[in-house]
């Protein structure tokens, strides 16, 4: 496919945070761009600023007529739209050129040099903070979430370098043609797409053949390349890690040399570990150890990932996505790292139904860490409820008193109500929006910023 000869773009579920990169990409490769999703958003907002049209009722009469040229007009789709979607079925039916939103991406980076972060945890976090490195070298990034350097999921540099989020849901990450390419982690996921954890792991094996030059993983995974741990031996190795004034402090080895006092503001060993793989990327590409300590020194974080909403002496609310149980416990750990004499509360939306099933027992360990836990409804997202699978039967197994089932109308009088100074509300859901009305209520009385 010559992309050149494209001159208009169509995207179903374009305000999907993988989709909505690729937009803006071809936006700002001077191409027509429309697109329909389900709701309003802030990211279908931004969108329409840059001039792309989007419509939210699934109708056929609402794709812009110049999009019906099919010699002119590609037509890129999410695997999360329903095989029912008539303005989907339209498009296939009149034989436009229709690809998943990964067969684009695999397209677009092909000719470049590409530079894969893939993994079931860390991979967003990881993937902006290498993007920020590379812009020095004028990458282009996809990222998975809105890195708050550049308030966008696109780093737009040139056509030479790209960086990309390689996601294992529907083994997309398959169909990309990385040169570098880090795993952070292997841990069990998907299991509605993959079935058993074993499935999920061949595929992270069949991404790691396809990578060219160099594979780096997470010292203990069972997929061989250049390993990297935290006061491990590893072929990159962070050690001498200290807290200093809230931010975090530490030396590299790499293979052929240390780097010391590198400073960095996210918290938590995992954000660590996110940019150690970050900085062995960018170094075995070529970018100076310099300039990768000034670039980590710069990198202000992912919205949603432990981004504070909140931050005073009397109370302080942080957003995070975390979704599965390892991701729980990282936030956790980071929280009482950062606040080890304070209460904390959580805030929990369960996301998918079965990933609620598969992993009920972890998700109740990892919340009853916390002081008190507060359990919304599970977001279905592209899912049918499953019989006797709710927040009742999780809230159940939870081993603290201190917890109870709340909803969004509740929410912020619970809240209120709690003794927790520090509260995190976790999920991958709409309790990102709600988040935002939770500070709207506590943020006029707030002084003292800290």
């Amino acid at each position: 496919m010559n992309l050149k000869n494209i001159h208009n773009v169509f995207f179903i579920g374009i305000g999907g945070i993988g989709m909505s990169a690729i937009a803006r990409y071809f936006a700002a490769n001077n191409k027509a761009v429309s697109g329909y999703d389900k709701t309003p958003s802030q990211i279908t907002n931004d969108l329409e600023k840059l001039g792309v049209e989007i419509h939210f009722n699934d109708v056929v009469k609402n794709i812009p007529i110049s999009f019906l040229n099919k010699d002119k007009t590609l037509v890129v789709y999410t695997p999360a739209i329903s095989k029912n979607h008539k303005q989907l079925n339209y498009f296939i039916q009149n034989d436009f050129k229709v690809y998943k939103r990964s067969e684009i991406l695999g397209e677009i980076t092909k000719s470049t040099f590409c530079l894969g972060v893939a993994g079931t945890h860390g991979k967003t976090t990881t993937s902006s903070i290498l993007g920020h490195i590379m812009a020095e070298v004028k990458a282009t990034s996809f990222l998975g979430g809105i890195a708050e350097n550049y308030n966008s999921n696109l780093i737009l540099g040139e056509d030479k370098i790209s960086v990309v989020e390689a996601d294992e849901f529907d083994r997309s990450f398959l169909q990309l043609s990385p040169n570098i390419a880090c795993i952070t982690s292997m841990d069990a996921d998907h299991l509605d797409i993959y079935g058993a954890p074993e499935a999920l792991q061949e595929s992270f094996f069949a991404f790691s053949q396809k990578v060219s030059d160099t594979l780096i993983v997470a010292k203990g995974l069972p997929i061989e390349g250049l390993t990297y741990a935290i006061n491990e031996d590893a072929d990159y190795k962070v050690f001498n890690l200290r807290i200093k004034n809230g931010k975090y402090i530490f030396d590299v080895q790499t293979p052929s040399e240390k780097i010391y006092d590198i400073t960095f503001l996210l918290p938590g060993n995992h954000n660590i570990m996110n940019a150690l793989a970050a900085l062995a990327m960018a170094d075995v590409y070529g970018v100076s150890l310099e300039i990768i300590r000034k670039s980590l020194a710069t990198f202000k974080g992912v919205k949603r990932r432990f981004s504070y909403k909140i931050k005073s002496n009397d109370f302080v609310l942080i957003d995070d996505y975390a979704h599965h149980p390892t991701e729980i416990n990282a936030v956790e750990s980071a929280v009482r790292e950062m606040y080890p004499n304070e209460k904390v509360l959580v805030v929990f939306q369960p996301h998918l139904f079965s990933r609620t099933k598969d992993f009920i027992d972890d998700f109740a360990n990892a919340l009853s860490k916390f002081d008190e836990i507060l359990l919304l409804d599970i977001y279905p997202a592209r899912e049918e409820p499953i019989k006797g699978v709710t927040s009742e039967w999780l809230l159940n197994k939870i081993e603290n008193s201190n917890k109870k089932l709340t909803q969004r109308i509740h929410l912020v009088k619970d809240i209120k109500n709690s003794a927790s100074k520090i509260v995190v509300m976790l999920g991958a859901g709409d309790i990102g929006v709600m988040i935002n009305e939770v500070a709207e209520q506590f943020l006029k009385p707030q002084e003292n910023e800290v």
